[in-house]
């Protein structure tokens, strides 16, 4: 797909050091955890509603600010990678305190809770949304599996290698050539695959939160698994695909659905559908020759006019502006 260039000045000094995001996830975006009063988490977000904005942002920890290593408890609605080159102190996931022992490498999933607690801490921070694995979908269950082994060691060459990928991303994210944005997603395709070779990478570990988060989480995985398998889409046309009816396919009462899926990723269940529907359209208008009538089909609904509004709404264009700026023409809002 076709991405204007990222909107940043030149580097004046540090030839690696980004300007700060252009995103700014702040306590305006902030969301509050069902069930437990007084007890807040915000929820970053990457903007998503304008047309051919890159849902992918990489840079230092200097260079993008104290907010790429908060200390306060948040939780994202995209994917984050990140390289600690240095520093001491720790990394908290899901109320678990790993200890930094540099360097290290962090996954943290859309959903996951985490926060810093670190002195001088060093490396490369990596923010990307879904949208952006479209080239590659099958590392998004990689980047999960990843998500709960947390501070992957990597040994002495091996993160050189890993080193110089956070480098030549950064480069090509500066620099933002023509097909930038097709480097960018190989890059992180290869960093995806050198990650699952590290020792453990394979090795989920255990969340911490007691029996309760526990069951909550695994209704929310058993959740995402139902409205985003392989080929889900494809099964269910014509199939009632509300809340109320993947409750009841999944056993449960569709309010405690609500509240474990967003006890567990910050969402709620039907946020979630609309998001694996705008996904699984673009996969199609991407990857297909199908009409937008057999599209709106194949996500579950019956009237491509509302499909189309459905679809503006979400991603701020139109499905033929989208499969036209895929395609590497301009995009029309």
């Amino acid at each position: 797909m076709s991405y204007p260039p990222p909107q940043h000045d030149p580097p004046q000094h540090d030839p690696v050091r980004l300007d700060p995001p252009r995103h700014d996830p702040r306590p305006a975006r902030c969301r509050r955890l069902p069930g437990r009063p007084g007890y807040s988490v915000e929820l970053h977000e990457l903007p998503t509603d304008q047309p051919g904005v890159l849902p992918f942002e990489i840079g230092t920890f200097a260079g993008l600010g104290p907010h790429s290593h908060s200390p306060d408890p948040h939780r994202h609605t995209f994917h984050e990678v990140v390289l600690v080159t240095g520093g001491t102190g720790a990394h908290v996931v899901d109320l678990e305190r790993h200890p930094l022992g540099p360097p290290q490498l962090y996954v943290i999933a859309p959903g996951q809770v985490h926060h810093w607690e670190d002195e001088d801490l060093t490396g490369w921070v990596l923010v990307f949304n879904e949208e952006f694995l479209l080239p590659h979908p099958e590392d998004a269950e990689a980047l999960r599996t990843l998500s709960r082994r947390p501070g992957l060691r990597l040994g002495g060459p091996e993160a050189a290698r890993v080193e110089a990928l956070f480098g030549a991303m950064a480069e090509e994210y500066r620099q933002a050539d023509p097909g930038f944005a097709g480097v960018l997603a190989s890059y992180l395709h290869i960093l995806v695959l050198r990650a699952l070779r590290l020792p453990g990478a394979g090795t989920a570990a255990g969340a911490a939160g007691g029996p309760t988060a526990d069951r909550a989480g695994e209704l929310a995985a058993r959740f995402s698994r139902l409205i985003a398998p392989p080929g889900a889409r494809e099964r269910s046309v014509g199939l009632d695909r509300s809340v109320g009816a993947l409750a009841r396919e999944l056993g449960v009462s569709a309010g405690h659905l609500h509240e474990a899926v967003k006890r567990t990723t910050g969402r709620t269940p039907a946020r979630l559908v609309r998001e694996q529907q705008t996904l699984e359209a673009k996969r199609l208008l991407v990857g297909s020759d199908l009409t937008v009538r057999q599209i709106s089909e194949r996500v579950g609904f019956g009237d491509p006019s509302y499909f189309c509004r459905f679809f503006r709404r979400e991603s701020g264009v139109s499905p033929g502006a989208f499969r036209r700026a895929a395609r590497g023409h301009p995009v029309r809002p």
